[in-house]
């Protein structure tokens, strides 16, 4: 009886064990996590919830955005998004076309809303 007993606890620990690795290896935090470090593009939102800030790992520089919900034509959309970088000093190397970019993607989730960069993005974007 123990014997059997001790097997079905060291299945059940195999299979949480796979689980938990699944979970890890799936987590969008995670994923952002390592874009970051590699300077790779991530884009890290939940649509769903427009009370939490979205996050894009670019180039090595870690950007966050705030969304505002509002009304459009026939329903509630997010109208406004303020963007900030975490790190200016991450900035360096960083081009006109690199935000355009980064607009486009935010716009894709989001086509109805306007898109306020903070300094000193903000005065590179309206220099032009």
């Amino acid at each position: 009886m123990i014997i059997v007993l001790v097997r079905f606890l060291i299945i059940a620990l195999i299979v949480y064990l796979f689980y938990r690795g699944i979970v890890y290896l799936m987590d969008p935090k995670r994923k952002l996590d390592d874009a970051y470090e590699k300077g790779a593009y991530y884009f890290y939102d939940d649509v769903k919830n427009v009370r939490k800030n979205f996050f894009i790992s670019f180039k090595g520089a870690l950007f966050e955005g705030e969304k505002y919900l509002g009304t459009t034509g026939d329903a509630f959309e997010v109208v406004s998004i303020f963007v900030w970088v975490k790190d200016s000093m991450k900035l360096q190397g960083f081009t006109r076309d690199d935000f355009l970019f980064l607009e486009k993607e935010i716009l894709m989730n989001y086509p109805e809303a306007d898109i306020s960069w903070k300094n000193p993005i903000e005065k590179l974007m309206n220099n032009q």
